[in-house]
C-alpha cells in the first residue's frame, strides 16, 4: 500500500474538521469578530461571578454565626433569684 493509496482513505473525523473549517471559512470577518469578543467577555466575567459569590458566601456564614450567637446569649438569665 503506497502513500497516495494511504492518504485516499480519510477518516471520518478528518472529513468532518475539513467541513467544519469550510463553513467556518465563508463567515465574514465581522461575525467571526462578534464572536471571538462575545467569548472573551464571557471568560473574562466569570472572575467577577465568582469574586461576588465568594463575598456573598463569607456574609453568609458571617450571618449565620450572629444569628446563633443572638439566639442563645438573647435570653437573659436572673441569676439574683430571690427565694422566699
Amino acid at each position: 500500500m503506497g502513500k497516495k493509496d494511504a492518504s485516499a482513505t480519510k477518516l471520518p473525523v478528518d472529513q468532518y474538521r475539513k467541513q467544519i473549517g469550510k463553513q467556518d471559512y465563508k463567515k465574514t470577518k465581522s461575525v467571526l469578530k462578534a464572536t471571538r469578543l462575545k467569548a472573551e467577555a464571557k471568560k473574562n466575567s466569570s472572575g467577577f461571578r465568582d469574586a461576588f459569590l465568594v463575598v456573598a458566601a463569607i456574609l453568609f456564614f458571617v450571618l449565620c454565626v450572629y444569628a446563633f450567637f443572638y439566639l442563645n446569649l438573647s435570653t437573659e438569665i436572673n441569676l439574683d433569684v430571690d427565694v422566699d
